[in-house]
């Protein structure tokens, strides 16, 4: 993958205990739609929206399993390099969490996490495309990209260095602290902040699918067996948002535009 594409989320995986059952959810609530994966060594299905893959979906592997992880999203960045990427984590005070791995005609990654403790993947494709599976315009995709973190500031210093990401709006958001928004190209990817002492779990990833309208969704969500954690709540600009968990525990996210 080119130089020019370093930096870009390019590809979200969903981990899940049971694959075919996501499937379905996913299926009827965003409309995504599935393909067989025929070259690796376990069973894989891709997400399709509108016949163009975004993502995959597999069982969660026993290693995760025993090692407590729960069903759960990642996604995958897309660098020029992967095992520099993966030395500069290190020296960074991050961790590996899979090596450097090929795919057989797909390409290479591995997966990390921050110095905070939050997981992320890093992608170098074998092919040259600069597909971006990020599109806040396109209802299916993902839209935004959020952390919670214990230091938002260390992280952002972290993912600008690994990744240059650069810093946009920084918003106030009262008891809540500062939501630092950061992108590429002028472009807005998510944004930062420290989580509450209320939110449970260790620093984390939340990644948000652009659908039509997020009050019609959040009632599919509880329809289909999901949950709907928070919202719907309006953000700055007029967007609706509602943080969701799927039926088999997977922590996912909506939006739609206003």
């Amino acid at each position: 993958m080119s130089s020019e594409n370093h930096g870009r989320f390019v590809w979200y995986d969903l981990m899940t205990v049971d694959p075919t059952a996501a499937q379905d959810f996913y299926g009827k609530l965003i409309g995504w739609g599935t393909q067989e994966y025929e070259g690796g060594d376990h069973p894989y299905t891709m997400w399709t929206n509108k016949e163009t893959p975004l993502g995959g979906v597999m069982e969660l592997p026993k290693e995760a399993k025993t090692a407590g992880a729960p069903p759960h999203w990642m996604a995958y960045i897309s660098v020029s390099d992967v095992e520099q990427t993966v030395s500069k984590v290190k020296e960074a005070g991050g961790s590996v969490l899979h090596e450097a791995t090929e795919v057989p005609g797909a390409g290479s990654f591995a997966v990390l996490s921050d110095p905070q403790g939050a997981a992320f993947a890093i992608y170098k494709s074998a092919n040259e495309e600069s597909q971006d599976s990020t599109d806040p315009g396109q209802i299916g995709r993902f839209s935004w990209n959020e952390l919670a973190t214990s230091d938002y500031k260390g992280a952002f210093s972290f993912y600008s260095e690994l990744f240059g990401w650069e810093p946009q709006d920084a918003m106030d958001m009262g008891p809540g602290g500062i939501y630092q928004i950061y992108g590429r190209g002028g472009a807005p990817l998510g944004g930062m902040f420290n989580k509450p002492d209320e939110m449970p779990g260790p620093p984390m990833w939340l990644y948000y699918v652009s659908v039509e309208d997020v009050n019609v969704s959040v009632q599919k969500v509880d329809e289909l067996g999901g949950e709907v954690l928070n919202g719907p709540m309006e953000v700055p600009g007029g967007d609706l948002i509602a943080q969701c968990v799927d039926p088999q525990g997977a922590l996912f996210a909506l939006h739609s535009k206003s």
